[in-house]
């Protein structure tokens, strides 16, 4: 499905040589992360269903080696999903990402992520943004594969921290995108000008139909920081919970987003 104008003006902004940068960063700082933790803990849960510690490493460098592993495909003859199209599909894919999971996370971990490190680097240096992808969704540029990178890099580092309780860094610029990517692709399921979302210091949106705001404070705000907004957004938290809790303020009668959440699975 191409992107309408509307689309293609929100994700402009996302710079080339950052994303590029920012998923090789975030890929470094889990790298550092799963290596030094020792081998027992390798093998405890996660928040992810059965998912043990060890598979969620592994899953984690799958998502960064499907960048070089497309780019050795042949190439499709046309684009088919637009960025923001992508939060919503990738819900399809759940099972075959759960079994291709299950076997990656037997492999030697230094080994799988010096191999992933090595690739990555290699097979992006030339790449043109524009090179299509034969993504399993559709098919992709390069440069908006790359910002969905950041998203599952972000995403599951929080899972890795939560389920190991390490403190792994977050690359600025990736958990920008993904932040960004996520904030879009509410406003784009639920289109309008009636609530204002935002999420500093990386984002702000207007979405949901009514009276669109244009001069002063707004009458509905939704505010939240960035890993609160990517776990409402993934599922990994619920409305209620957060707004209890004080990490989101929403004001205004239209500011209950709970129907629109989660974006992604």
């Amino acid at each position: 499905m191409p992107p309408t104008k509307k689309r293609a003006q929100r994700v402009r902004g996302y710079d080339s040589a950052k994303t590029r940068a920012a998923v090789l960063a975030q890929f470094g700082h889990v790298r550092d992360a799963v290596l030094a933790l020792p081998p027992e803990a390798l093998d405890g849960p996660t928040r992810l269903g059965a998912w043990t510690v060890r598979e969620l490493a592994g899953h984690i460098a799958w998502m960064v080696d499907s960048v070089p592993a497309l780019l050795a495909a042949p190439e499709p003859a046309q684009r088919e999903l637009a960025l923001l199209d992508w939060p919503s599909v990738t819900s399809a894919a759940a099972g075959r990402i759960d079994e291709h999971t299950r076997g990656i996370g037997t492999e030697d971990l230094a080994g799988l992520y010096g191999r992933t490190l090595a690739a990555y680097e290699e097979a992006v240096v030339a790449a043109a943004d524009t090179r299509l992808l034969p993504v399993s969704f559709g098919a992709m540029t390069l440069g908006d594969f790359l910002v969905t990178r950041t998203v599952e890099l972000v995403v599951h580092t929080d899972d890795l921290s939560a389920a190991t309780g390490v403190e792994i860094p977050y690359d600025r610029q990736a958990l920008a995108a993904c932040t960004r990517l996520l904030a879009d692709a509410l406003a784009a399921k639920a289109p309008g000008g009636a609530v204002e979302v935002r999420v500093p210091p990386y984002a702000v949106v207007q979405c949901v139909e009514g009276p669109r705001h244009t001069r002063g404070t707004p009458p509905n705000v939704v505010e939240t920081d960035p890993l609160t907004w990517l776990r409402l957004a993934t599922g990994r938290a619920e409305w209620a919970v957060e707004l209890d809790a004080a990490r989101v303020s929403a004001s205004g009668e239209r500011a209950d987003l709970a129907e629109l959440l989660p974006l992604m699975g």
